[in-house]
């Protein structure tokens, strides 16, 4: 089963396309990167921005892991005859690309993790996860209740409206979250993996954190070094962990300059 994208052709004519992949973060999809694909691709790139599986538009499937999701990466590319690609993930999606990179380097040729680190995280989300599952669609609530039944589990407003963009009418007067639930409830170490001992990817590669985020902890800089021995780190400073969404321009400065 091949993933579902939102693409952004570039304006500008190359024969040999620059590619650049978006794998975006935990219950997130890759509209949340529309603006930001857009500008990549007016400066050059060819931008796929991925619903990752259980994700977005793409299919859906208890089998969760890192090792099923670069398979379904690596399937996207060969569908659309992508043979080198930049790659930029978030959260969830830059410990993909981490797994991409060091499992199938040739592919990748530079690559961009945005706040997250190579080590283990313990399961995290649970008062996430306890409310979106709260969630009775059987009674056909509102968005207006749906909100109100997260609050009292998700009360950072930020959180809850970046949560609540997964709703949408699966049919007239029935709502619905797009992501998979249920995957996750019964996957729920499966996001926190670390990278394996001897992941190394030895090309370029910039890792960006937010300066009020914990997600990378200076002591974390040795562990990146160590499977990524030509790492640039970076700091965006009075930013939490949607890094690209609290200060895009900057984002995308950094970004541009690192691709380009």
């Amino acid at each position: 089963m091949i993933l579902t994208s939102h693409i952004y052709q570039s304006k500008t004519e190359s024969q040999a396309k620059n590619h650049l992949l978006i794998l975006h973060g935990f219950l997130g999809m890759a509209d949340n990167w529309k603006t930001l694909a857009a500008q990549y691709s007016e400066n050059g790139f060819e931008v796929h921005a991925l619903d990752l599986r259980n994700h977005g538009k793409s299919f859906q499937s208890l089998d969760f892991s890192y090792d099923l999701m670069v398979t379904d990466v690596l399937g996207y590319c060969q569908a659309n005859s992508i043979n080198k690609t930049n790659v930029l993930g978030h959260s969830m999606g830059g410990k993909l690309a981490m797994f991409l990179a060091t499992e199938h380097p040739d592919l990748v040729k530079k690559l961009i993790v945005a706040d997250i680190a190579p080590k283990f995280y313990a399961p995290h989300h649970n008062e996430i996860l306890a409310g979106l599952n709260a969630v009775n669609f059987k009674l056909k609530p509102t968005r207006a209740d749906v909100e109100s039944i997260l609050l009292p589990h998700i009360p950072d407003f930020g959180t809850r409206q970046f949560l609540l963009k997964n709703l949408y009418w699966q049919t007239p007067g029935q709502l619905a979250f797009r992501f998979n639930l249920m995957a996750f409830l019964e996957n729920k170490l499966s996001v926190g993996e670390e990278l394996p001992k001897n992941a190394v990817f030895s090309k370029t590669t910039l890792f960006l954190r937010g300066g009020n985020s914990n997600y990378i902890l200076d002591s974390d800089f040795h562990d990146i070094k160590t499977h990524f021995p030509q790492a640039d780190i970076q700091t965006i400073p009075d930013v939490g962990h949607w890094l690209h969404a609290e200060n895009p321009a900057l984002f995308l400065q950094i970004t541009l300059k690192f691709l380009l």
